[in-house]
């Protein structure tokens, strides 16, 4: 074997080999001590490798139970429950509205066909909508007028057919006017301000939703200025640290980001 092959195989071991060492914290407690700092929550759950739709089902309902009561949003990835309708009700039944994450486009039918039942069984739910998908738009024309909230993301997963990020102002101005809320899920303070700023002269509720362990201090400050509330994405569960490090391998700008965000330079 190269040496360039044993490095490579080596930087794809690494994630799932320090992820499973790496302590998992305790979600619900992060999140009340974030909460006590005025920021409001949403928590996702990513599966390990041996979860199946049992063991995310419980991990979600346990989230539920140790934030009842909070204005805490709960992320869920329904194709890790099998886009089982039954189990998203009994999470749901849990008490936090849901919003369903955003997979690969192929899969985007599916989840607003589940978050739409949810809506019509009257639980609040909702579903992210990613830029840089062609469908996007003419998914945030027909969600506009419905009481769901909606998630603009740029989008991890790339649409084969037509991929541009660059559509997200578009959206975000499609959707102002909107009586249901709309969180602005990005990192990019001019980015995010002109979207919240749409939303807001629209008349429309809104939100900067930011992923804990990316740079926020520039967006958080400019949402304050706007009187916009920020909500915090907290990863839980035991693919998270997995799932972190390898984007952290694949992104080795973020701690020199980071540190630039700290500084405001």
């Amino acid at each position: 074997m190269s040496l360039w092959a044993a490095l490579r195989d080596l930087r794809y071991a690494l994630p799932g080999w320090l992820g499973a060492r790496l302590p998992s914290p305790d979600a619900a407690a992060l999140g009340r001590a974030l909460a006590r700092k005025g920021l409001l929550l949403s928590f996702g759950y990513f599966g390990g490798d041996g979860d199946g739709p049992d063991q995310v089902e419980a991990a979600n309902l346990s989230l539920c139970a140790a934030m009842g009561g909070s204005a805490a949003l709960l992320a869920v990835k329904a194709p890790q429950l099998g886009f089982d309708n039954a189990r998203l009700r009994r999470i749901a039944q849990g008490g936090l509205p849901l919003v369903l994450d955003a997979h690969a486009p192929a899969l985007a039918d599916a989840t607003h066909a589940a978050m739409e039942d949810l809506s019509a069984q009257g639980f609040d739910a909702g579903c992210a909508i990613p830029a840089r998908w062609a469908r996007s738009g003419a998914d945030a024309a027909r969600f506009a007028d419905a009481p769901l909230r909606l998630r603009l993301v740029k989008g991890e997963w790339a649409d084969p057919a037509a991929d541009d990020p660059s559509r997200y102002l578009g959206l975000t101005h499609s959707l102002a006017g909107r009586a249901a809320p709309v969180a602005v899920a990005t990192h990019d303070p001019a980015l995010a301000g002109r979207a919240l700023e749409a939303l807001l002269r629209g008349g429309t509720p809104c939100e900067l939703e930011q992923l804990r362990g990316l740079p926020r201090v520039r967006t958080m400050d400019m949402a304050r200025d706007l009187g916009v509330n920020v909500r915090v994405y907290l990863p839980f569960g035991p693919g998270w640290w997995p799932y972190a490090i390898d984007k952290a391998l694949a992104r080795p700008y973020l701690p020199v980001w980071y540190m630039r965000d700290l500084l405001r330079v």
